[in-house]
């Protein structure tokens, strides 16, 4: 046991098939041990058993919940001498029964093996045949009374279900060979229902994505979000592909009615408002949202009930592109006559800059000696 645990004070060992008393001698060096459990072992059987525990480890001061007693103590070493004696040969005994109990657990264990192995080897029904008339007839009944394969699966079911309330409620001795035999049957049936989970497993048929008379349908088996842009020149498609997803698992394919993209071997498949190019069309990943967005462009040709009308290529757009165009030629400049109209000449308004004074000087106004009216006072000073 644990005798290198120095400090070990309690020592739980509850149901663990323990059938040498003897061997609790190994405990004797850990001095600090107070509590031990033997409870639900073989050997807590025996005959004077406590006494034999309490006697070989005076350190113990509880022995299966209940407190050793002084009293207890010193009767117990009184009677060692005739009590260990009688323990060896318990102990013998036991050890003769184990190895009888291991011997038919494991002529049980090859039994059954041999059993499966007749079973697995058996005819497809299950069972042995030897006539090979009573075989046909057999086999011919079977086929004029078509017997459904729902009734023999719910036969089958009531077979196993009896046999594993039979198993449980058998009753069994309490040893490591019926823990394995436990184990083994519990295996034995989660394998059944490993293969019966199998079988129910039906392998779905492929997705219709184009139907019989050439209509292509619309298919979102991996239910991604998309946004499809109608434009003058291209249709693009954006497709919120998982971000973290390898681009070596996506697939597209552009045609001229409808694009089909594979992501994960999942389909996704759109009609397309107009006919576009394949071959000009590009598809590329965001280096952020990691998004596919495949860029169509359009052709010149719309197709609308099944006829193809010509569309021509000048949009509104482009009418009024040609518009401006034509009146950048035909530039008229401003011109303004001064005699028809009351407002200045707007053309000379912006002119060189002449350094004008802030205050214009008053012009000298000399009369001249022509005028008859003019009188020359003397007593009036001159204009400066």
């Amino acid at each position: 046991m644990g005798w290198r645990c120095e400090e070990l004070a309690k020592l739980d060992l509850t149901v663990n098939f323990i059938g040498e008393l003897s061997s609790i001698k190994n405990l004797q060096h850990n001095i600090h041990l107070k509590e031990l459990f033997l409870m639900g072992n073989p050997c807590a059987s025996f005959d004077h058993y406590r006494e034999f525990v309490v006697a070989t480890l005076p350190q113990l001061k509880w022995l299966d919940g209940k407190e050793i007693e002084p009293s207890e103590r010193i009767k117990a070493l009184q009677d060692y001498s005739v009590i260990e004696p009688q323990i060896r040969e318990q102990e013998k005994d036991h050890c003769l029964k184990r190895a009888k109990l291991k011997e038919e657990a494991q002529r049980k264990h090859q039994e059954e093996d041999k059993n499966e192995d007749k079973r697995s080897n058996a005819g497809f029904d299950g069972r042995w045949y030897t006539d090979i008339n009573a075989t046909l007839s057999s086999l011919e009944s079977k086929d004029h009374l078509q017997a459904p394969d729902t009734e023999e699966h719910n036969t089958k079911k009531l077979d196993n279900s009896e046999d594993d309330l039979e198993f449980w409620n058998k009753p069994c001795l309490f040893t490591p060979e019926s823990r394995l035999e436990t184990l083994r049957h519990m295996e034995k049936q989660r394998k059944k229902q490993e293969k019966l989970s199998e079988k129910k497993k039906k392998v779905k048929p492929p997705r219709t994505l184009i139907t019989e008379d050439g209509k292509a349908l619309n298919v979102n088996e991996p239910k991604i979000d998309f946004s499809l842009k109608d434009n003058e020149k291209q249709i693009i498609l954006d497709l919120a592909v998982y971000r973290y997803m390898d681009t070596s698992l996506i697939d597209v394919d552009v045609q001229p009615t409808y694009v089909r993209v594979m992501i994960k071997g999942k389909p996704f498949q759109l009609v397309l408002p107009a006919e576009v190019k394949p071959d000009s069309s590009s598809a590329k990943r965001s280096q952020t949202t990691g998004h596919l967005v495949i860029c169509m462009p359009k052709v010149g040709e719309v197709i609308t009930g099944g006829q193809r009308a010509f569309k021509s290529m000048k949009t509104t757009s482009d009418r009024s592109r040609e518009q401006t165009n034509t009146r950048s030629k035909h530039m008229e400049k401003l011109e303004v006559d001064p005699s028809k109209h009351s407002f200045p000449d707007v053309t000379n308004i912006v002119q060189e800059k002449k350094h004008t004074p802030r205050r214009r000087p008053e012009p000298k106004i000399i009369p001249s000696e022509e005028d008859p009216t003019f009188e020359d006072n003397p007593e009036v000073p001159p204009l400066i």
